[in-house]
């Protein structure tokens, strides 16, 4: 007897051997049935081998307590005892599975399906399968005969006997057996059916790749065809009510449970078609309208069931479709789309623990070979394996991904899918799901070898595996169009020119011989940057594929590297920095401009890292202070020697600064993967207009001060003020805006009024010419035309002259112009007296009268019928068409002018702020405030795209295709959607016309 507070000597033998609940263990070797062999160490020993002991023993207990009678105990005892194949298996499968311990203690016999162990019981086929689901007749019969066979594919798979990918193939194997079996079950049912039909079983998904899981969707596409001359409609309506009875068999839930559900929604129109179709209809729907995603699932199939002469028919006539597939416009992406979009649906609880979707899971590595299969498979036949490891190995053999790219995929797909089966075989549940209990994952680590601390080790394996598959799994497509190009590797078979170039045509690059020649350029060679180089370019690769103009990308990167190469910090920012790397990918692919503005002075690429201005700039892409770059500007000017010098560095400066807003911008319209896509398109349109604005007005204050300094010291002879208008006012400028500008002046006491007159002329002239000279930086355009006489009157007008004309002879379009009137540069009292002076103009005492508001509404149908350029489409007009800039923008200043001098919000010169200030007061309904601001913030933004994409501005949407699709792509709509990107145009656009029609011209 044990001693009181002490533990018995099984018990600790028991914790020794891995039991994580002695007591239950000790009282279950208590029990009657194990009375002639508790104390045989033969038999713990190989209990503690198992994936969970306690299970293994309570199993063991089970069946022998469902034996009928003491002889039949016994014998499983002695067998059990005696022979170690039996043992082995027979508690790996009940120390695994918990579902198969239930179907033993059902069917006490069945554990003799796991005795023999001879040659042809190790890897059984479909033959093997057959003959052991032969005397099934009806379903119950079917699953308890399924059952038998999958103990013993479970007994080789726990004891190590096969290897995933066997075990894989046998459940494969045993899925093809099941669906006969169940066919012929169905047939019997119906012989009139069956005579008047040809049915034949095509699988899909896993068990067409010969590669099933234990529970899993069985996919499965028929095609059927007349037998003997019998009508076609009636031999596919006999053929439907096979199929439907046949999937019934195996998924329907019984006293036994179901088999797995068999799935027919891959077939032409999913759910949405009929369940059977004949062998020509099957064919015209894949030539006419079959998804890119459709042919992708082809990829695995094969006949399974019922007449396998008309399934390899199907087969050969599909089959030059689906190797013609890459062929299709936007193949890559679509198929690059599809599988992001399967990561997007996994819901935010389970990503972490997704071993099939989520990110490094199992479906990364079948994307990604199918991806270079369709690609490849063309012209090589080798490749076209429905088996993801085959086809790996296939690849890896034909130089289509590098050998130990392959082998760490191998590797990590092997152990992922290893601990699927184990996840599974515990309930016979269908789930992809890790388990978040220890002693699930302690059950899981241990049947995978994992002994000295099975939890730490299981996730630790688990999550090493599952970064390499998320490392490798896009850049398996790109790297070996560097071995290609740069001739490395003596050793190894490389991918051919021609392979090289299918590749590069299917990831959407024009010109694939001239990418071919850039990447020799970047990647060959032994020096640190080649071999940086060599590094990154395949996911860089991969980012410009994602643009509209990967050519433009790898070209624009070499540019960059050329020049930049051999700086220290340029490579440093390239290795260790993943956020500069995929920025600098995103800013060179997605137009003229911002890598136009990155030439000129390559340095600027610094600004794309971390923050730290490696290149003695500041860094990051959040725009700068308007405060920051005056004092910089201005600086820079104190420093230069002479007028047109200080300028220059200004206007350095200024593109600088500009490349930052471009880059933000762009960055925040594409995302990347440390920066998602920006959520709030209205705050990004804000901060673009509000970075150029304010750069803008730095500018023409350090111009200002090189000119006066320059000529007249520290003092010009009069006072001088640069007043904004229009967009540079209400801080919207774009990329390609000009500066709308008033200039005021006012003598100082003492000066002489023409001499003070003829100093403000001059200093207009010379800040235009300085900020109009060519040379390597963007030019700014100053644009006075809002003058009191426009065109025809005087340039600089003292403050005297400005409230002269406006008390005399002051339009009503000057009023309204002036609403976006703001000091930006130069002397900030006379700034603030001419906002005195206009404020009474611009809110009017009592508001416009009825004539007033008439001739604005007059003017602007004037407009509207006159200033639109010939050709031009109205509805796609981002200024001057329906519903576009101007519509808004003249709606909500005819609500300035009528209530600004009543309600003080509406006092602002930004247009989203006064139309916000609007519905504040109730002048306009929240959902037509929503319309509005919808429609001015895509036109704007439609506005900024076409400047990034094609270096100039422009107010229409492009005509060239890549530029649309490039202008498609930074407004978020992926390509083959430029008509989707257009229509919702026209929809948004439309709406707003409408508010407009009542708002504006009271319809």
């Amino acid at each position: 007897m044990t001693a009181p507070g002490r533990r018995s000597s099984t018990f600790s033998r028991l914790l020794r051997h891995g039991f994580t609940d002695p007591s239950a263990a000790e009282r279950l070797l208590d029990s009657a049935e194990l009375s002639g062999v508790r104390n045989d160490p033969v038999l713990l020993d190989a209990l503690g081998a198992t994936a969970d002991p306690n299970l293994a023993l309570l199993g063991l207990v089970r069946l022998l307590e469902a034996q009928p009678d003491r002889t039949a105990r016994q014998a499983v005892l002695d067998t059990l005892i005696a022979a170690k194949p039996l043992r082995d298996r027979l508690l790996g499968v009940l120390g695994a599975s918990a579902a198969l311990g239930d179907h033993l203690a059902r069917h006490a016999q069945d554990w003799q399906a796991l005795v023999t162990y001879e040659a042809q019981d190790l890897h059984p086929g479909v033959e093997e399968f057959e003959r052991g689901l032969a005397e099934a007749t009806d379903p119950v019969s079917l699953r308890v005969a399924y059952r038998r066979c999958l103990l013993s594919i479970a007994a080789r798979d726990v004891c190590g006997t096969t290897d995933v990918a066997q075990a894989a193939a046998e459940l494969a194997d045993l899925a093809t057996a099941t669906l006969r079996a169940a066919l012929a079950i169905a047939r019997a049912a119906a012989p009139e059916d069956a005579a008047q039909c040809r049915l034949s079983v095509i699988a899909m998904g896993k068990c067409g790749g010969h590669e099933l899981n234990y529970v899993s969707d069985v996919d499965v596409i028929f095609v059927g065809e007349t037998a003997d001359g019998a009508d076609e409609q009636k031999a596919i309506r006999a053929a439907t009510r096979l199929a439907s009875h046949m999937m019934r068999i195996c998924s329907e839930t019984t006293v036994e449970g179901s088999i797995w559900p068999v799935d027919a929604n891959l077939r032409p129109e999913g759910r949405n078609g009929p369940l059977v179709r004949t062998l020509s209809s099957h064919l015209a729907y894949y030539q006419r309208w079959a998804k890119t995603w459709e042919f992708q699932a082809l990829l695995k199939a094969r006949p399974v069931a019922g007449d396998l002469e008309l399934g390899e028919e199907y087969v050969a006539a599909l089959e030059p479709l689906v190797w013609k597939a890459a062929e299709r416009e936007n193949f890559v992406p679509d198929v690059q789309r599809m599988r992001r979009r399967v990561v997007e649906n996994i819901p935010a609880s389970e990503v972490d623990r997704q071993l099939k979707l989520g990110p490094g899971g199992l479906r990364d590595v079948e994307f990604a070979v199918q991806l270079l299969q369709l690609v490849h498979g063309r012209g090589d036949t080798s490749l076209r394996s429905g088996t993801t490891l085959d086809a790996l190995g296939a690849l890896a053999a034909g130089g289509y991904v590098g050998r130990t790219d392959a082998a760490q995929l191998d590797a990590a797909y092997r152990f992922l899918r290893s601990m699927e089966h184990r996840i599974q075989l515990y309930r016979l549940r269908r789930t992809h799901l890790v388990p978040e209990d220890d002693n699930d994952l302690r059950r899981i680590g241990r049947s995978l070898g994992l002994r000295t601390d099975p939890v730490a080790e299981l996730n630790r394996e688990w999550r090493r595996h599952a970064a390499v598959v998320r490392r490798l799994h896009e850049k398996l497509f790109y790297r070996p169009l560097l071995d290609a190009a740069a001739q490395l590797a003596p050793g190894e078979t490389r991918l051919s020119a021609d392979a090289a170039r299918e590749r590069l045509v299917a990831l959407g690059y024009a010109d694939p011989a001239a990418a071919l020649r850039h990447l020799e350029a970047l990647a060959s060679g032994v020096s640190r940057k080649a071999a940086i180089q060599r590094t990154l370019l395949p996911v860089l690769l991969g980012w410009f594929a994602d643009s509209a103009n990967p050519d433009a990308g790898l070209l624009n990167f070499r540019k960059v590297s050329d020049a930049l190469g051999k700086t220290p910090w340029y490579l440093r920012l390239l290795r260790d920095e993943g956020a500069a790397a995929e920025n600098l990918a995103r800013v060179l692919s997605a137009g003229r401009l911002a890598p136009d503005l990155l030439m000129r002075a390559p340095e600027a690429v610094s600004l794309l890292g971390d923050g730290d201005g490696v290149a003695g700039g500041a860094g990051g892409l959040e725009p700068r202070e308007r405060a920051h770059l005056e004092q910089e500007i201005l600086a820079a000017v104190g420093r230069a020697d002479g007028a047109q010098q200080a300028v220059t560095a200004a206007r350095g400066v200024r593109r600088r600064e500009l490349f930052r807003t471009a880059a933000m911008d762009i960055v925040g319209s594409y995302g990347t993967e440390a920066s998602p896509v920006t959520a709030d398109q209205g705050a990004l349109v804000d901060l673009v207009g509000g970075a150029v604005s304010d750069l803008t007005a730095a500018t023409l204050a350090g111009t200002l001060r090189a000119v006066v300094r320059d000529r007249w010291g520290d003092t010009l002879p009069t006072r001088f003020a640069v007043i904004g208008m229009g967009r540079f006012g209400g801080h919207e400028l774009g990329y390609g805006s000009d500066a709308d500008v008033l200039f005021v002046h006012e003598p100082r006491e003492g000066a002489d009024e023409q001499e003070s007159a003829r100093a403000a002329n001059a200093v207009v002239s010379e800040m235009r010419r300085l900020l109009q000279i060519p040379s390597a930086d963007p030019p700014l355009l100053i644009d006075a035309d809002l003058r009191p006489e426009g065109k025809s009157g005087p340039l600089v007008r003292t403050l005297k002259s400005y409230e002269a004309y406006y008390r005399r002879w002051s339009l009503g379009w000057e009023s309204q112009a002036l609403l976006r009137a703001e000091p930006v540069a130069g002397d900030d009292e006379l700034g603030r007296r001419f906002i005195d002076l206009i404020d009474p103009l611009r809110y009017p005492a009592d508001g416009l009268g009825d004539d007033a508001v008439r001739e604005i509404r007059r003017l602007k149908a004037r407009m509207e019928s006159e200033r639109m350029p010939r050709g031009a489409d109205p509805t796609l007009h981002t200024k001057l068409g329906r519903g576009g800039l101007s519509d808004v923008e003249w709606t909500v200043q005819l609500f300035q002018l009528r209530h600004g001098w009543r309600e003080s919000g509406l006092r602002t010169t930004r247009t989203r702020e006064a139309l916000a200030a609007a519905h504040a007061v109730d002048l306009v309904s929240a959902e037509n405030a929503a319309i509005l601001d919808e429609a001015w913030v895509l036109a704007t933004r439609v506005r900024n795209a076409v400047m990034l994409v094609r270096g100039r501005a422009g107010d229409t949407f492009p005509s060239d295709g890549r530029e649309l699709a490039a202008v498609g792509r930074y407004l978020g709509y992926g390509p083959g959607h430029v008509g989707d990107m257009l229509d919702d145009y026209r929809r948004i656009t439309r709406r707003a016309r409408g508010v407009v029609e009542e708002l504006f011209y009271g319809a």
